[in-house]
């Protein structure tokens, strides 16, 4: 199994730079295999959506379909896939940003009845509550 890193995520999903992205692109098409897969830790998701929102202005959907692209590569292993699932889906339901969902479905995961928080968009999340 292979790391691979938010920019390798980020380069093959946005194809925007001629020679990094060639790379990425031989990275998931060469490199990789079912037998041999890449693994995506949760911190590379969360990045990859930070980015994919905050520098390429991709809207929730668009967002929410490239996690799921990722989500569906056969020679990826994500860590918590699950748990990325379920915050891809609150997230493009609108009711609080990637981050917080992800957070909420790993507490959850973990047996936690709720998560305590100041943030008020994150409250609009099931599993949050304030202290």
């Amino acid at each position: 199994m292979i790391g691979l890193d938010s920019n390798i995520l980020i380069r093959y999903l946005v194809q925007d730079d001629p020679v990094q992205s060639r790379k990425a692109s031989e990275v998931f098409e060469r490199l990789l295999s079912e037998e041999n897969p890449g693994f995506v830790s949760v911190v590379a998701i969360v990045e990859t959506v930070w980015v994919l929102d905050r520098t390429y202005g991709l809207t929730k959907d668009e967002i929410a379909r490239a996690i799921e692209r990722v989500l569906q590569a056969s020679v990826l292993v994500i860590e918590n896939e699950q748990e990325v699932f379920t915050a891809m889906v609150t997230f493009k339901e609108g009711t609080g940003s990637f981050a917080d969902a992800l957070i909420a479905s790993l507490g959850a995961r973990a047996g936690c009845s709720h998560t305590l928080t100041f943030d008020r968009k994150a409250l609009r999340i099931s599993g949050f509550a304030l202290p």
